[in-house]
């Protein structure tokens, strides 16, 4: 019987985990000139990684990544608008707007094989939106 256990348990396991590690394929080849140029940029990579597990103000990803607190706002509105980023936002006891940023990708595959660029995106299953 712990042997059958065993057995469904590590098959159960690799079944998740494959989902789990299974990526998009992005075709349009525009898009993957941009995640290009985003995974090229210093900057876009510090915030993705530090907001894959726990999302982050802009003025955190700031400290944080010793990014300007300009450029933060600007790469996460870039990171935003190609849905690399999630947002929420809510208002503190001062009645302040402030929003917090999450990856909304866990990892970004590319492949340059015969003449042919392959972009693979693995989604960051912890994010709500």
């Amino acid at each position: 019987m712990h042997c059958r256990l065993d057995g469904y348990m590590e098959l159960h396991w690799h079944h998740i985990m494959q989902i789990l590690l299974e990526g998009k394929s992005v075709q349009e080849s525009s898009t993957k000139d941009v995640y290009l140029e985003i995974l090229a940029d210093k900057y876009s990579r510090g915030i993705l990684e530090a907001t894959m597990e726990m999302p982050k103000s802009a003025i955190d990803l700031s400290n944080e990544c010793g990014i300007p607190i300009s450029t933060a706002y600007r790469r996460v509105q870039l990171l935003h608008k190609h849905k690399l980023l999630g947002i929420s936002g809510s208002i503190n006891q001062d009645g302040k707007k402030y929003f917090l940023y999450k990856s909304r990708i866990k990892s970004i595959m590319t492949c340059f094989r015969n003449g042919s660029l392959e972009v693979e995106i693995v989604p960051n299953y912890d994010i709500e939106n």
